[in-house]
């Protein structure tokens, strides 16, 4: 942090800054940089500046401060611009075990009783740096179909990280979502980006989340994401379903979601992605 990026802060948050640690890089190529920060009145905060070409920093404030408005523990905001985000330092020297796993549970669940008329969002949100379309949309298999699996798939295509044939196949399989997805789901607001970066346990085993992607989606989809990257295991799934069961053929649908975060990941990274995208469509189709 620069002398000028320093007194700035102080300005703006009207305490000295006592202390300052690095705490690296954002996650998912967003070219973000974390400074935690203690404060002369006893805060400890941390400041996300955009240093690369995303700047979408207001908009992580708005996603953060809607799941605090719903009592979802993420960190309070206190600044946000286009490219600087000062927000509650969150504890992370926990560990994901099976307590904190139910505690976990838990939280995603009452997260999950929160729903709307329709699927989406009253505005687009992002997940990572990547852009997230949220039209407002009654039905949910369509919804899916066009504003996550196309959107991502036409994206990759046109960034040159898939194939017109691995494209065409996308396509395809969203021609037949109505018979792989049950209708009658309800609009539910979701974390939209739950992988094991973004929960964090404090010393007592309680977590908190950070670096959310919100809409009303189906919840399966948070659920399947939430195992894309080993995230949450049995415990997790045995805690949430005594608050919400969860489907019985929910393990069929599974992977077809998490064709979104993976489609998500060709677009940032490429590689051994790719080759997952193809797993998958291979098997639905």
């Amino acid at each position: 942090m620069t002398p000028d990026q320093r007194n700035a802060l102080e300005s703006i948050l009207g305490a000295s800054v006592t202390q300052t640690e690095a705490l690296g890089r954002g996650t998912s190529g967003s070219g973000t940089v974390l400074t935690r920060l203690r404060l002369s009145d006893g805060r400890d905060l941390v400041a996300k500046r955009a240093e690369g070409a995303f700047s979408g920093l207001t908009l992580e404030a708005f996603m953060l401060e809607t799941l605090a408005g719903h009592g979802f523990p993420v960190p309070g905001v206190h600044h946000a611009e286009e490219r600087l985000l000062v927000m509650d330092h969150v504890p992370a020297e926990g560990r994901l075990d099976g307590a904190a796993q139910e505690d976990a549970a838990d939280k995603v669940a009452a997260l999950h009783g929160v729903t709307a008329e329709r699927f989406g969002l009253n505005r687009d949100t992002v997940i990572g740096p990547l852009r997230q379309p949220n039209p407002q949309m009654e039905d949910w298999r369509a919804f899916f179909a066009e504003h996550r699996l196309m959107h991502m798939a036409r994206h990759a295509r046109e960034e040159g990280r898939i194939d017109a044939a691995l494209l065409h196949d996308v396509e395809t399989l969203c021609g037949r979502l109505d018979r792989l997805i049950p209708g009658g789901s309800t609009p539910t607001l979701i974390h939209g980006d739950l992988w094991g970066g973004n929960v964090l346990v404090d010393g007592k085993g309680h977590c908190g989340f950070i670096d959310p992607a919100i809409y009303y989606a189906d919840p399966e989809i948070d659920l399947a994401y939430s195992t894309l990257f080993g995230t949450f295991g049995e415990r997790f799934f045995a805690r949430y379903s005594e608050h919400r069961p969860l489907a019985p053929d929910f393990g069929e649908r599974r992977d077809l979601y998490n064709l979104y975060p993976l489609l998500f990941h060709v677009r940032l990274f490429g590689g051994s992605y790719v080759q997952s995208v193809r797993s998958t469509l291979r098997r639905y189709l």
